[in-house]
């Protein structure tokens, strides 16, 4: 009898870890950016360099062939030139990016806190920590039955948005209970993004000389993708054209390049880089750049452009660049985000506000497990 009883107890003592009896059901919204090296080194951005650039989704090439040219050339070579890049915008914190994608989930979470009480926030970066796969671990931990994926790239693209798709479901695999599933693709047209870029220029530019240009540079792929079928050319051109009518823009008041090329195949033209040793010729001294594909700044924009595209610009000619911030953790892009997980939440009872009912039902559904416990495990 004492066997007996000891099994019944220990099957319900499993029955309540594995299914977190004593707390209702949660939703989660899972943030996901790029990602970013431990430390600004070269012994630091090996590993990172070969998770991101080793991607598949990120690198289309035969397999074996890249995996030689990524570790015998791309690696040794590239680690010590990016080490230096992230030396420069490295804080006492951490990485920016980091830094303020904990910041912005931080911010979403409190607001979520009052009005959606079951809704989680947690944030996973697609190349190094803190890993979507630790994330994924937590959901039956934290009862989370339902699972909204958010990555922070407003336009879609094979490159980023697709490759946290893949890394999701493959961490998903591992599970046993699989959460209910959602995944934003893209934001590109959403007003409340598209009038927030709008109105972080319009503030920035307030109390300075108006631009001669008004450069909106992107992130590149390679050309290829686009022929492919990728939209991420289309959607891009898309954004910054209705951000610039925002605006009140004519037409050659602001232009549109892509930046951060690597190889040497062809990427999205124009390029940032050529762009801004380009344009002081054409009578452009004077140029403001802004980032919109960029949720968060960090060595792409704090270093590549702000840095690094200044002094290209005045070297050319130019007189003076000004970078306009991302958005980062601001009240606006508390509210697009919010906004976006609430319209594609509908339907759960998380977000719906359905508590009482949910929990009550759930209690009884846990009396009666622990109930059908005293008979697992017994003749």
């Amino acid at each position: 009898m004492s066997t007996q009883y000891n099994q019944s107890a220990r099957t319900k003592q499993a029955v309540r870890q594995l299914n977190t009896h004593n707390e209702a059901a949660r939703a989660a919204v899972l943030l996901v950016n790029l990602g970013t090296p431990e430390a600004p080194t070269a012994k630091a951005l090996r590993p990172y360099l070969r998770e991101f650039l080793g991607d598949p989704r990120v690198i289309e090439a035969p397999r074996l062939r890249w995996w030689f040219i990524l570790n015998g050339f791309i690696v040794p070579f590239r680690s010590p030139r990016s080490a230096r890049a992230y030396k420069r915008i490295w804080t006492d914190q951490g990485s920016p990016l980091l830094i303020g994608s904990r910041q912005l989930a931080g911010r979403l979470a409190d607001e979520f806190r009052n009005s959606l009480p079951r809704v989680e926030v947690m944030l996973a970066m697609n190349y190094g920590k803190p890993d979507i796969d630790s994330c994924v671990a937590r959901l039956r931990q934290k009862n989370i039955q339902r699972l909204l994926v958010l990555p922070l790239y407003p336009q879609y693209s094979g490159t980023t948005t697709a490759s946290v798709f893949d890394r999701v479901t493959d961490a998903l695999k591992r599970l046993r209970w699989l959460p209910e599933v959602r995944f934003i693709n893209d934001y590109h047209r959403d007003e409340g993004w598209l009038q927030a870029i709008a109105d972080s220029i319009r503030r920035f530019q307030k109390n300075r000389p108006r631009p001669d240009k008004l450069l909106f540079s992107f992130h590149g792929i390679p050309k290829s993708c686009l022929l492919d079928g990728d939209p991420y050319y289309c959607q891009c051109q898309a954004s910054a054209r209705r951000i610039a009518a925002l605006l009140g823009l004519a037409d050659d008041e602001w232009m549109v390049s892509f930046q951060s090329r690597l190889g040497r195949a062809e990427w999205l033209k124009p390029y940032t880089d050529e762009t801004f040793e380009a344009l002081p010729a054409q009578g452009v001294k004077n140029l403001h750049v802004v980032c919109p594909g960029f949720s968060i700044d960090c060595l792409e924009t704090i270093d590549e452009i702000a840095f690094e595209g200044r002094e290209e610009f005045i070297a050319a000619g130019g007189e003076s660049l000004e970078y306009i911030p991302c958005l980062n953790d601001s009240d606006d892009h508390v509210k697009v985000l919010s906004q976006l997980s609430r319209r594609h939440g509908q339907g759960w009872p998380e977000f719906d506000g359905a508590r009482d009912s949910a929990a009550s039902a759930l209690e009884k559904r846990v009396e009666r497990a622990l109930d059908a416990a005293d008979f697992l495990e017994l003749d």
